[in-house]
């Protein structure tokens, strides 16, 4: 009788351990989200106030109180400072939009960087390795060396629009047939799609090159600054082309984010959860080649964001996609706005391309991370 009693106080003890246990790692783990929750947070409003920041920044300075108070008086409610014509029409005409595409350009690029590294598996993926980057430069250049051919009533048709237009087109197309190729029957396979996609930017890559040989001067010049990057096309109406593409990927990206985290596990283990994964594959190659060609075709090549920003989340918040789709949008919108701002004020009156200020940055911290999985591989070897 007494051992059945110690025995059944021993199980007691063991149940209520084990339910301290579980009620412990609920809160660690409720603490966590938290914790991201509120990093999350940070992020919006940083990202406010570096937009404040750059919108009033510049060769034309105007205080942040102005900013505020002209954007006050378009929405109709009363300004809380004075504020020129001139500091409206800088800001409404030229410095606004450009900073709205900062936003939407970084937000775009770093969300479809982080779903091809959850499709991937690998956190050094990036979007150019669907093709769309490397299509949607073929196209421009297809359009800027060869646009003058094109009949009067189709030139005048699509206007100042045609090399965003012909970028984007090719970039969708080019991803179309990485996929295709990738694709046999019912399955798509990830690693053919890396070998189609390496394949294709090189094909790519060399009629551009080709392109370059029956170009002008004045047709080098555009095509070498159109692959450098720049914000600079920022208009009101640029603006309502883009910005609709890029918000259907940051609409849709956060519905994919749990059948994602499944697959990271493996596509056999995700298949086991009841994702289709197929079906989250088209997905994610739609949605990328979407926001990614939209806004290359506005702003030319702007390289590593994609990669580098998604990574930074993953190292600070974890591999979540709940939490690292939405904070590699937010923090790719700062750098990206950040960037325009250093590009606008570091050699004024002139500008420094874009897309060489993200190299500068992006590449030693590519290089990094290179070198520390070396390190790491050395270590468990």
């Amino acid at each position: 009788m007494a051992s059945s009693i110690a025995s059944l106080s021993s199980y007691l003890r063991s149940k209520s351990s084990v339910r301290e246990d579980q009620q412990d790692r609920v809160a660690e783990v409720t603490a966590v989200k938290r914790k991201n929750v509120l990093k999350i947070g940070g992020l919006f409003w940083i990202l406010l106030l570096v937009v404040m920041f750059a919108s009033g920044a510049g060769a034309v300075q105007i205080p942040a109180i102005q900013v505020v108070s002209i954007l006050l008086s378009k929405l109709g409610l009363p300004p809380i400072a004075e504020y020129t014509t001139q500091h409206e029409l800088v800001l409404i005409g030229i410095r606004l939009p450009r900073v709205v595409l900062g936003v939407i350009a970084g937000m775009g690029l770093s969300i479809s960087g982080a779903l091809m590294q959850g499709l991937f598996r690998n956190p050094l993926a990036d979007p150019a390795l669907i093709g769309v980057s490397s299509g949607a430069s073929l196209g421009a250049s297809i359009m800027i060396v060869v646009g003058s051919l094109l009949p009067g009533f189709i030139a005048s048709s699509i206007g100042i629009f045609s090399i965003a237009l012909s970028a984007f087109t090719v970039g969708l197309l080019v991803t179309l047939i990485v996929y295709r190729i990738a694709t046999h029957g019912a399955q798509t396979s990830v690693a053919t799609m890396l070998l189609a996609g390496i394949a294709l930017n090189a094909l790519c890559g060399a009629g551009t090159g080709a392109l370059v040989l029956f170009a002008d001067d004045t047709q080098l010049r555009d095509l070498t600054f159109w692959s450098l990057g720049s914000l600079g096309s920022a208009t009101w109406h640029t603006l309502a082309i883009v910005t609709p593409f890029t918000l259907i990927a940051l609409f849709f990206s956060p519905r994919l984010a749990r059948s994602l985290n499944a697959m990271l596990l493996g596509e056999a283990e995700a298949r086991h959860l009841g994702v289709d994964t197929e079906r989250i594959k088209k997905f994610v190659i739609f949605l990328s080649a979407l926001a990614v060609g939209s806004v290359t075709a506005v702003t030319g090549l702007i390289g590593f964001v994609g990669l580098v920003v998604p990574h930074l989340i993953r190292l600070t918040l974890g591999p979540d996609h709940r939490i690292l789709l939405p904070g590699s949008a937010l923090l790719g919108a700062i750098l990206m706005v950040g960037a325009d701002l250093l590009a606008r004020i570091l050699i004024q009156p002139s500008e420094i391309p874009i897309g060489i200020l993200t190299a500068f940055g992006g590449a030693p911290f590519f290089l990094w991370l290179l070198l520390r999985g070396y390190s790491r591989a050395n270590l468990q070897g």
